[in-house]
């Protein structure tokens, strides 16, 4: 075995012992087709918003512009897979889902750390010289088709990563190194005819296998999308409130899934089925307090008492009627349109029951 051999085999011990799942490696130019996907995606609008995606796209569409330096790219993957069944939240009245990645501490800090303490044990290992540089899901790296490059797993048709090894429950972090180190075969795509995941959306956000629309996505939605939401789509939220895991949950490779090594990811207690009265009623500060350490606080108060607002008008629950009615005059022009349109809606239904 030549020294890069040796050393790339202590480095994927080195990752197992931080916590991760997998660690394989590929070229930052070992994803040429991406460039061309991109760009597709975008002159669909299928972006919606998120107008950073094309801002960036050379960048994004072309990894080895991102660092022109580096020669590998380490693709790592941290397992965050529930103890919980996802699907049991959904369609409970008075309660709000979260996605299972949001239910306790926020994972870019969490995975950060670790890339960057194995980018110190390669840097002590390899020599003063070696440069690294360490992203989590916030800079222009195409994070997925440089995974499936790297062989931790292929693009699914709902277009996350998904593994024989361990499903689809896991987070992506990349070590950007100037070493030459031994590459790994591509991942091979083992979806078959399988189309779990495209019919478990409930918004019919997949036009074809392998695509996203993400302007129907409900994660991108509750998340991304600023203002009101359209109102053909806000029924199809159920009591979703951050985010979605519908299409992660239906893929049949779960049953390989690895429990996840850091308790951090596990949910609290208080944000597995929180009440929707108690949400809808948060002013910022209390918002704040309350989501302090979460990925939900970057949203801010406004646009998560949206969501919280559109799952109330679909709760069917008339207790929350005056809860509703308590923000429609609220200072943020969205909110008070979420909460009318819950009003009406609990409203016409109460009224569909009496007849």
């Amino acid at each position: 075995m030549d020294a890069n051999s040796d050393l790339k085999a202590r480095l994927v011990a080195q990752a197992q012992a931080e916590g991760f799942v997998s660690c394989r490696i590929c070229r930052p130019w070992d994803v040429p087709e991406v460039a061309e996907r991109l760009q597709a995606f975008l002159d669909a609008g299928f972006h919606g918003q998120m107008a950073w995606m094309g801002e960036r796209s050379h960048w994004r569409g072309d990894p080895a512009q991102l660092w022109p330096e580096a020669r590998s790219v380490i693709m790592l993957a941290e397992s965050y897979t529930p103890k919980e069944d996802p699907m049991a939240l959904l369609g409970q009245h008075d309660r709000g889902a979260i996605s299972v990645y949001a239910r306790n501490k926020d994972y870019h800090d969490l995975v950060k750390k670790r890339l960057k303490r194995l980018a110190r044990w390669l840097i002590s290992e390899a020599g003063s010289e070696t440069e690294v540089k360490v992203f989590v899901d916030t800079a222009p790296v195409p994070e997925k088709p440089l995974a499936q490059a790297a062989g931790l797993g292929w693009q699914g048709k709902h277009t996350n990563l998904v593994s024989r090894d361990w499903g689809n429950w896991v987070f992506l972090g990349s070590v950007f190194t100037t070493l030459d180190l031994p590459v790994d075969t591509v991942a091979k795509d083992n979806c078959g005819s399988c189309k779990a995941c495209l019919t478990a959306c409930p918004t019919d956000a997949f036009p074809a296998p392998y695509q996203l629309d993400a302007r129907r996505c409900i994660s991108y939605l509750t998340i991304e999308h600023k203002g009101p939401v359209d109102e053909e789509l806000r029924s199809k939220m159920g009591n979703r409130i951050y985010g979605c895991d519908d299409c992660l949950a239906a893929c049949p490779w779960n049953k390989f899934a690895v429990e996840a090594s850091d308790l951090r990811y596990a949910a609290r207690e208080e944000l597995i089925s929180p009440k929707l009265s108690d949400l809808a009623q948060l002013d910022d500060t209390a918002f704040r307090t309350k989501f302090s350490g979460s990925p939900i606080k970057r949203i801010g108060r406004d646009r998560f008492v949206r969501n919280v607002l559109y799952a109330i008008g679909n709760s069917n629950d008339q207790s929350l009627c005056p809860v509703a009615e308590g923000l429609c005059e609220d200072p943020d022009a969205t909110v008070a349109d979420a909460a009318r349109w819950a009003v009406v809606q609990l409203r016409t239904r109460q009224g569909r029951a009496a007849s």
